[in-house]
């Protein structure tokens, strides 16, 4: 006959706060931070980071307010036209290319489905995100 014991100080699963979860998931997306070194750091194991990792950018990591997606970005130079190496004398021909003023401060919004989004930094952080809603159908 086996005899079982309740043991009143038993360790138990640790319950992370969404602020908790927010902080550690941010801080694995930092740049040149590994989440191996990021789950040590708070004695957590990786899988459980991944998890998180994947429900943050889902929307589902937890709590009681919506938890920050996490979305991939790629930055990419823009393109330049080609500037002609020679002028014509004549009259009627076309004034040359210019090169065009780049913009600083562009972004390109990848919204899937071939939809892309360009705003410069400039644009109205209230007006762009009530964009974004409309086009995410809230």
């Amino acid at each position: 006959m086996m005899r079982g014991e309740l043991l009143e100080n038993a360790e138990r699963r640790r319950r992370w706060s969404f602020d908790d979860k927010v902080r550690i998931v941010e801080a694995s997306f930092e740049t040149g931070v590994s989440v191996c070194s990021v789950a040590r750091r708070y004695g957590i194991a990786q899988g459980l980071l991944f998890t998180w990792r994947r429900q943050a950018r889902e929307g589902r990591l937890g709590g009681d307010e919506q938890a920050p997606v996490f979305v991939p970005v790629a930055i990419t130079p823009e393109p330049s036209l080609p500037v002609p190496t020679h002028q014509s004398d004549d009259p009627r021909a076309p004034a040359p290319l210019r090169r065009p003023r780049r913009k600083s401060g562009v972004i390109e919004i990848d919204l899937g489905g071939g939809r892309r989004l360009k705003v410069d930094r400039d644009v109205d952080a209230a007006a762009l995100r009530r964009v974004l809603d409309a086009l995410e159908g809230r």
